[in-house]
């Protein structure tokens, strides 16, 4: 990307001042080589959500951001209600609520090795994985929309849970404001058969160990150590939430053109929040975000079983669970004034600093959990939410490395199977249904999430914590 036409503020925070229809300025937080390699197609993407009707602040962009529909991924901007905001589709993403949770195991990598190979096979078999996967649960219409309203917390009613993952789940497991009725039947259908499913991309599940701790007082508040072995879980709404925002990004657009809207670009097709589609489509993201923690409790249940029957004394507790891609109603501060905005994260993560109300009690010292997920093959972070990043971004950092390259161009350069078996001479086992998959998320496709992390920190946009490095990884 030329970054030429950017005001630099410091080493990872870029500014593109207001000019044309931009109502304020496109800022990314980026050092300067990430910057460079970003495409060009992310300068003109945040240039021109800052066009998007009451917008507050500033149209962000994290240190992963790459292109996407509309919105770049990575994107975050903010829209007031009483200024004429927005919501848009195509700002929360097709898969919504992709997320991470972590769980630790109590085990160590020393517990771990003699039976990673079972472990490995166990889970494959356990999971449901990729493209059109179906779990061993069928809803039933009533059920469905009741899993719609309740989210994680409809599971641990059935027993796929316990209460106390409740209290380590954004919104404590369940986001109010969901309507089902919002929801069509075809979208409904979709998801059926595909509770307790990881779908395909780059969702997966991994057993990962914790190779290094940097922040040792937060680690110790979030009950990590050296050696610990975690798992990740990684996956979101399934074909429920894709149809979803395909809907509405398609009645988005025509209303707009009906109403003579002047759009930047079609992709970023978008309803005032306070019209009748605005709230439809809010109802149906909500519920969408509910199916997203239902469906990642429910994996849960099924990976403790797994393990129970591995390593029965191991003890699955969960640290966090936070999503991605969402639009969510929050208090930020604007001018010095308490204001309700609708944030949306495309490709970002929510991440509060200490003391702020919504966390848990036993985690509000410390800041929010943020969940970086790197590429298959490499390490993961755990990250935490500061004080700065709260008059900075809203609150919200990077989600994980970020793609380098298309899916098509993986598949062109590498293949699934060697990629796999590379990874195996390393000590990381791969399981997937499909080696496809598995060159569409060779770990060179993928920005260094080590670099990306780090500019988050520096920007104090989150603070690293720990470095987690794979074990064991089942894909879709």
């Amino acid at each position: 990307m030329d970054i030429s036409s950017f005001i630099r503020q410091s080493a990872t925070m870029w500014e593109m001042p207001p000019h044309g229809a931009m109502q304020v300025p496109a800022i990314i937080f980026a050092t300067e080589p990430l910057m460079q390699a970003m495409d060009e197609k992310v300068r003109e993407q945040i240039c021109n959500v800052a066009m998007l009707p009451g917008i507050v602040k500033a149209a962000y962009a994290m240190p992963d951001a790459h292109w996407g529909y509309g919105f770049p991924i990575g994107g975050v901007a903010a829209f007031d209600p009483d200024q004429g905001g927005v919501v848009s589709a195509g700002g929360v993403g097709f898969d919504i609520s992709c997320g991470v949770r972590l769980l630790k195991t109590g085990l160590k990598d020393s517990d771990l090795e003699p039976r990673k190979e079972a472990l490995a096979a166990a889970l494959f078999r356990e999971i449901p994985a990729g493209v059109g996967s179906h779990g061993a649960i069928r809803l039933t219409p009533e059920e469905m929309d009741k899993m719609l309203a309740g989210g994680a917390q409809w599971a641990v009613a059935r027993g796929y849970g316990t209460q106390e993952d409740l209290h380590a789940i954004e919104e404590s497991g369940r986001m109010e404001g969901a309507d089902p009725a919002a929801v069509s039947d075809a979208a409904k259908h979709r998801q059926r058969d595909e509770m307790g499913t990881l779908g395909s991309g780059n969702h997966y599940l991994e057993v990962q160990r914790v190779s290094d701790i940097i922040d040792k007082d937060i680690a110790q508040g979030f009950g990590l150590q050296a050696g610990d072995i975690v798992v990740s879980v990684h996956c979101g709404s399934r074909g429920l939430g894709h149809q979803i925002g395909t809907e509405f990004l398609r009645e988005m657009a025509w209303v707009a053109q009906q109403h003579g809207t002047t759009l930047p670009d079609r992709e970023l097709a978008c309803a005032p929040i306070k019209s009748d589609l605005g709230r439809r489509y809010l109802g149906a993201m909500r519920a969408a975000i509910n199916c997203a923690l239902a469906n990642r409790q429910i994996l849960t249940h099924i990976t403790r079983g797994v393990f129970a029957r591995v390593f029965p004394q191991a003890t699955l507790s969960l640290l966090y669970d936070v999503s991605h891609n969402t639009c969510k109603m929050e208090e930020h501060e604007v001018d010095g004034t308490t204001t309700k905005l609708f944030v949306h994260r495309k490709g970002a993560t929510r991440a509060f600093g200490p003391g702020h109300p919504s966390l848990p009690p036993h985690l509000r010292p410390y800041g929010q959990p943020v969940l970086i997920g790197g590429s298959m093959g490499t390490a993961s972070y755990v990250l935490a939410g500061t004080a700065r990043s709260m008059a900075m971004s809203f609150g919200s950092a990077c989600h994980g490395a970020g793609r380098s390259m298309s899916r098509h161009e993986a598949l062109r350069r590498f293949g699934g199977k060697h990629v796999a078996d590379t990874l195996e001479q390393r000590g990381i086992l791969i399981r997937s249904p499909s080696m496809r998959g598995v060159a569409e998320e060779a770990p060179d496709a993928y920005k260094d999430v080590s670099e990306v992390v780090e500019a988050a920190d520096e920007a104090g946009l989150a603070r690293i914590v720990a470095r987690l490095e794979p074990r064991v990884c089942i894909k879709g």
